[in-house]
C-alpha cells in the first residue's frame, strides 16, 4: 500500500489549518482576553465546543451545512462548479473549525499572563494598541504561539470521525493517515497500519512534551519573578 499520498495530504492539511488558525484564534483569543461584554461565556462555549462534542456529530451538521441545498454549500458549488462536502476545501474548513480550541485556548491563557502594567507603560510611551500588541503583546505570548501552532497541527493530523463524515475516503483528495490506517486495518494490512499508527503515536508524544516543556519553563519564570 502506498502511503506517501495520505502523508503529504495530511501535512498539506494541517499545515493550512494551521496557519488559518493563526489569523483567527490571535484576533479571537485577545478579544476573550479583554473583553467585558456579556456574550463571552457564549463565544468561549462555542469555541470549546469541538472539545466535547462527538466528531461524528459535528461531522455530521458540517456535512449537513456543506450540502448543495444549504446556503454554504450553495455558494461554494456556483463559485466553483464542485461540491464543498468530499473535497479538500470542505476538509480544511472542518479542521479549522474542529482545532479551533486547540489555538484559542493556550494563546487566551498567554495573553492573560501579559500584565496590564507593561500595556500602560507602553501607551505612556506613545504606543498605539496595535503598536502595543504587536512590539509587546506578542513577545511575551511566543510560548503560547508555539503551543498554540504545534497543538492544532497535530490535532488536525490525527483526526477521524470530522474528516470522515466531512471527507469522505477519496484517494489523493480526502484521505489523511487517519483514514489510511482505516483502510489498512479493513484490508488486514496490519504492517501498513502499524507503521501508520507509530509514526502517529510516536509523534503525539513529542508534541506533548513540546507542550509540558513550555509550560515548565513558564512556571520557573514565573516562580523566578515572584
Amino acid at each position: 500500500m502506498n502511503i506517501w499520498p495520505a502523508i503529504w495530504l495530511s501535512v498539506q492539511l494541517a499545515s493550512l489549518t494551521m496557519l488559518i488558525l493563526l489569523l483567527i484564534a490571535t484576533p479571537l483569543a485577545w478579544w476573550l482576553t479583554r473583553t467585558r461584554n456579556p456574550l463571552r461565556p457564549l463565544i468561549e462555549a462555542l469555541v470549546a465546543l469541538p472539545l466535547v462534542l462527538p466528531p461524528t456529530v459535528l461531522g455530521f451538521y458540517l456535512l449537513v451545512l456543506m450540502s448543495p441545498d444549504m446556503a454554504l454549500g450553495a455558494l461554494w458549488l456556483r463559485l466553483t462548479g464542485d461540491t464543498l462536502a468530499f473535497s479538500f476545501a470542505g476538509l480544511l474548513i472542518a479542521s479549522v473549525i474542529y482545532s479551533l480550541p486547540f489555538a484559542v485556548q493556550p494563546l487566551q491563557t498567554a495573553f492573560q499572563s501579559v500584565g496590564k502594567g507593561v500595556l500602560e507603560a507602553a501607551t505612556t510611551l506613545g504606543a498605539g494598541p496595535w503598536d502595543a500588541f504587536r512590539s509587546v503583546v506578542i513577545p511575551l505570548s511566543r510560548r503560547g504561539f508555539l503551543t498554540a501552532m504545534v497543538l492544532s497541527f497535530a490535532h488536525t493530523l490525527g483526526e477521524f470521525g470530522v474528516v470522515l463524515m466531512v471527507g469522505g475516503n477519496i484517494p489523493g483528495k480526502t484521505r489523511v493517515i487517519s483514514i489510511e490506517v482505516f483502510n489498512a486495518v479493513e484490508t488486514l494490512d496490519y504492517v501498513t497500519a502499524h507503521l501508520l499508527s507509530a509514526g502517529l503515536l510516536v509523534f503525539s508524544f513529542l508534541v506533548l512534551i513540546f507542550v509540558y516543556l513550555m509550560n515548565g519553563k513558564d512556571r520557573s519564570k514565573r516562580r523566578g519573578a515572584e
